[in-house]
């Protein structure tokens, strides 16, 4: 009679089988994020020649922060980047720069309005306060104004109660980086070798929007992940009407005075944070800034490394198996 009962050597070799199977797919997904290291060491700069997805019309000539925008693995496009040099000042006055990325959320319309207006309508804010008064300017008041009046803009129309978008952004001054933050987006500083957070994410589970939430009436649902009533994965938005009072626009506004040791920043979408922590993003700039991915002497090398760190970033990104879109700024400090 034939026992049904599995011999101990076969269970041995099925256990033997199932770690083999798994040891192979470690090592491919090894082989595959290898494959892209070399790109570094090899000095190959096919990295730089990729078309960015987003914004490309909008990027500069000269040697000036880069970014990089891919769909990944999702059907749809939702994010979308703003670089604006000088949107606000004149030759007699403080010059900035402004950049934001924006992750849209059940359609990419809010996070396209967010790319054509925000910036523009921060502007209109400072050039109010610059003529009312001649005290520094009130980052977290022109800030959250701006947010506000841009989360009114979106929400004036009926098609998007179910979209929204986060908004990370950066006014860069002479003297100081003003960082204004509404969802999981996130900006990070590198300054002397260490990575500084500038931005903290806004997740539901967060203990203090978990009780502003709370307190609001709403609830924090897991489904597929702690959600906004079981919809929404971030606390902090700008539209998501029929999320509202739960879900808010107004952002968190970190100032730091500029310094010497300051020498990058990386504004990103969450596709490369929830994959790359911040200081392994920051080791990765850091080395393309400092040459291993462009070895080629021109008036463009700097440029050419600016690129090659974002691009980089969003190809990490994909070996590491993040499933979102990715888009990513890097701002060069030093230039």
């Amino acid at each position: 009679m034939v026992s049904s009962r599995p011999s101990l050597s076969n269970c041995r070799q099925s256990s033997s089988h199932s770690a083999g199977k798994s040891n192979a797919i470690l090592a491919r997904r090894r082989r595959t994020e290898l494959r892209r290291l070399k790109v570094l060491s090899n000095g190959d700069d096919c990295l730089a020649k990729r078309k960015p997805f987003e914004n490309t019309e909008k990027e500069p000539n000269d040697d000036l922060p880069y970014h990089s925008s891919v769909i990944g693995r999702r059907r749809e496009m939702e994010d979308a980047l703003c670089i604006e040099k000088q949107f606000v000042g004149d030759e007699n006055s403080i010059k900035f720069d402004f950049y934001g990325v924006y992750d849209g959320h059940g359609g990419s319309r809010v996070a396209y309005a967010c790319r054509e207006r925000l910036h523009k309508l921060l502007a209109a804010e400072m050039n109010i306060q610059n003529r009312s008064t001649t005290a520094e300017m009130n980052w977290e008041n022109l800030m959250v104004e701006s947010f506000t009046k841009m989360d009114e803009e979106v929400n004036e129309t009926d098609v998007v109660d179910s979209m929204g978008s986060t908004a990370v952004v950066a006014v860069v001054g002479d003297k100081e980086i003003v960082v204004a933050n509404c969802g999981d987006s996130r900006a990070v500083l590198s300054r002397g070798g260490f990575s500084v957070p500038l931005s903290v994410d806004h997740k539901p589970d967060r203990p203090d929007e978990l009780e502003r939430i709370e307190c609001s009436g709403g609830r924090v649902i897991d489904w597929n992940g702690l959600r906004v009533l079981g919809v929404l994965a971030t606390s902090r938005a700008i539209g998501d009407r029929q999320l509202k009072p739960y879900v808010i626009p107004k952002p968190e506004v970190t100032v730091n005075k500029r310094e010497d040791a300051d020498e990058f920043m990386i504004l990103a979408s969450d596709g490369l944070w929830d994959v790359i922590s911040n200081d392994l993003a920051c080791q990765v700039v850091r080395k393309c800034l400092d040459g291993w991915t462009c070895r080629r002497r021109s008036l463009k090398e700097n440029h050419v490394r600016t690129n090659n760190a974002a691009v980089f970033l969003t190809e990490l990104a994909m070996a590491r198996g993040s499933k979102d879109n990715i888009s990513v700024i890097v701002v060069n400090l030093k230039h």
